[in-house]
């Protein structure tokens, strides 16, 4: 029974084929809408998590908090002190330095290029690696010996000397009221895709170097805050608390006078703040599948006012209440799900182009297809619902009579 209600419904709507697109079209923009927005929202929070594993999602920083009014100079950090938290963490932390970090022209010949210098420890490269592409990454030997040594990327090797291999070069820089010669040892290749070079924006116009962190902490060796990479797979809100209480101590403070964020905290927050945009403009994006469904009814009112006598002819040959309601049922639904399986190629189409134009993958979870094709065609079911219980209700002698 109801494979010849299928076939039935298929019959309809291949009769009335202008009407029935028409009718379709308002779920497949719904549909289409629907997984494109909510697709391009998991991609993003997909790309904004990648971005955060390549900084590290144990990084962490410490300082004094900001709300504190009376700061002290030995709220700041010093060399020994870091070295006593390396030894009291042990195996808990991966990696510290001072967080230091500075911007200054760097200048080779006539080309003076604005330069972001990120001061690092030899052993950096463990928690943020880099594909080296030329000479050798800084060693033991820069930070204790504050070599004025520096490894920067391709890009901002061209940008300043002309060329990739850099290496043995010398620029000039000021740091601090110091002019020096600084030399390249190192050259690496960064490996961004579209959506982090649009995210950099304007810093693709300056240079970038790691240099000795030992030579952003001269000369007096203090430093506002602490910059740590947890082990991996760590519990960071007991480290955080732990790390917290540790410094508070160090400084005579309470834990609740240092301030110390972590990339993972920052990761959930954007996470979060991605995902309730993704489903506030989805859910916005569905209200148009109520305009397909009001479309739908509308229609359907049409067909059972147009086929009338064949529902009289029908109920006088036998066909009972509840068969010329599942007919109607029946071609409301196959039309709503052939729109929104229609609207999830459409969907699907769109966000894949986007993904191979911009060179990037994108998310789009099965659960939002099949939930999106069921949805719809519940849409055409509850809105068909009417037509049908008319068409059911139809007295067979009065639909006979009319022409």
């Amino acid at each position: 029974m109801l494979i010849e209600n299928m076939m039935m419904a298929f019959s309809a709507i291949r009769a009335n084929k202008m009407r029935s697109i028409l009718t379709m079209l308002g779920i497949i923009i719904g549909i289409g809408s629907v997984i494109s927005i909510v697709s391009i929202g998991d991609t993003m929070r997909g790309l904004f998590a990648n971005l955060y594993k390549n900084v590290g999602v144990t990084q962490a920083y410490i300082s004094i908090g900001y709300w504190v009014e009376d700061v002290r100079q030995s709220d700041y950090f010093t060399l020994d002190e870091m070295e006593r938290a390396k030894e009291a963490f042990g195996d808990q932390i991966a990696y510290i330095d001072s967080s230091a970090s500075a911007s200054a022209k760097a200048s080779y010949k006539r080309t003076n290029i604005d330069f972001d210098y990120q001061g690092i420890d030899y052993n950096y490269q463990d928690v943020q690696p880099v594909n080296m592409v030329y000479g050798r990454y800084l060693n033991e030997g820069d930070v204790l010996g504050r070599r004025k040594n520096v490894v920067m990327d391709t890009d901002s090797a061209k940008m300043l000397f002309g060329v990739e291999n850099a290496v043995g070069k010398t620029f000039r820089t000021t740091l601090y009221g110091s002019t020096d010669d600084y030399t390249v040892v190192g050259v690496y290749k960064k490996e961004i895709n579209a959506f982090q070079a649009l995210m950099m924006g304007s810093s693709n116009n300056r240079g970038s170097a790691f240099l000795p962190y030992t030579l952003l902490t001269w000369p007096n060796d203090t430093f506002y805050q602490l910059r740590m990479f947890g082990a991996e797979n760590m519990d960071m809100d007991q480290f955080v608390r732990q790390f917290k209480a540790y410094a508070a101590k160090m400084h005579s403070r309470q834990p609740e006078d240092m301030y110390m964020y972590t990339a993972m905290q920052e990761m959930k927050s954007v996470d979060a703040v991605m995902g309730g945009l993704s489903m506030a403009v989805g859910g916005i994006a569905a209200i148009s599948l109520i305009v397909g469904g009001i479309g739908i009814m509308n229609i359907m009112l049409v067909s059972v006012t147009e086929r009338t006598r064949e529902i009289g002819i029908r109920k006088a040959l036998g066909a009972r209440t509840r068969d010329v309601l599942v007919q109607f049922l029946t071609e409301s639904a196959i039309l709503s799900a052939c729109g929104g399986i229609i609207g999830v190629i459409l969907g699907v189409g769109i966000v894949s182009l986007g993904g191979l134009i911009l060179k990037m993958p994108v998310v789009i979870k099965p659960g939002i297809v099949l939930l999106a094709v069921s949805f719809s065609a519940v849409v055409g079911i509850f809105f068909g619902l009417y037509p049908a219980s008319k068409a059911a209700g139809a007295d067979p002698i009065d639909a006979l009579r009319y022409e």
